[in-house]
């Protein structure tokens, strides 16, 4: 739980970046309670890495990305992977399921980690209850999809961070799984960062960003 619920979900100050060339400057945002944002923005323009820092897999240039009033990127490495593992909910557009194994005994690993139970309604609203005996090879890229989102979910998590959550699935699918992301930051109280090249994805979110010239550009 976070200790203090009148501070910010998560605040970011100042984060600048690049590589071989400037990706962004002085970036600025604060994710609330029940909050979901979308950042979209052309190929390349740097979102995916944007988003990296944010959940603290990458460290950036300079900068600082709070959580719980507390920079992550200044607290020890063993109390950083416990708040990767615990409270942040990391959806990759890699899915990184664990191949050789089942659908359902990539859940219960996560069971397993967490101590919370499989929530067997939430795989039936995604659609996958059916294939909990198949392995990860035997299943489509949508299904992998929305099985490393009831991964994630099944964490329990404080704050969602999503790559193209919705990348590998048609239109009808794609905005129900959506609609489940955004009931869950309602009914748990969380927040939700998401990264995503569909528009009418984007705008579903409560606000909506552009990675543009380095900066971020507010939308809506």
């Amino acid at each position: 739980m976070i200790k203090n619920k009148n501070i910010p979900l998560l605040e970011v100050r100042g984060i600048s970046h690049n590589f071989d060339y400037p990706l962004f400057d002085n970036i600025n945002l604060t994710l609330e309670r029940k909050q979901s944002i979308a950042i979209i923005g052309v190929s390349g323009s740097g979102k995916s890495t944007l988003l990296n820092i944010f959940c603290s897999l990458l460290k950036p240039i300079c900068g600082e990305v709070l959580y719980d009033g507390q920079n992550i990127f200044n607290i020890s490495t063993k109390r950083l992977l416990g708040i990767r593992r615990k409270k942040f909910g990391i959806i990759f557009q890699a899915h990184y399921l664990f191949r050789g194994f089942s659908a359902s005994e990539n859940l219960n690993i996560t069971k397993l980690l967490s101590n919370n139970e499989i929530d067997q309604e939430l795989l039936v609203k995604l659609k996958i209850d059916h294939i909990m005996e198949q392995g990860i090879g035997e299943l489509s890229g949508g299904q992998q999809q929305r099985l490393s989102i009831a991964r994630v979910l099944t964490k329990k998590p404080n704050i969602i961070f999503a790559d193209e959550p919705t990348g590998n699935l048609d239109k009808k699918t794609a905005l129900e799984v959506m609609d489940i992301l955004f009931e869950y930051t309602q009914i748990f109280d969380v927040g939700m960062l998401i990264v995503t090249h569909e528009d009418d994805i984007a705008y579903k979110c409560d606000h909506v960003y552009r990675l543009n010239k380095n900066e971020l550009e507010k939308l809506k």
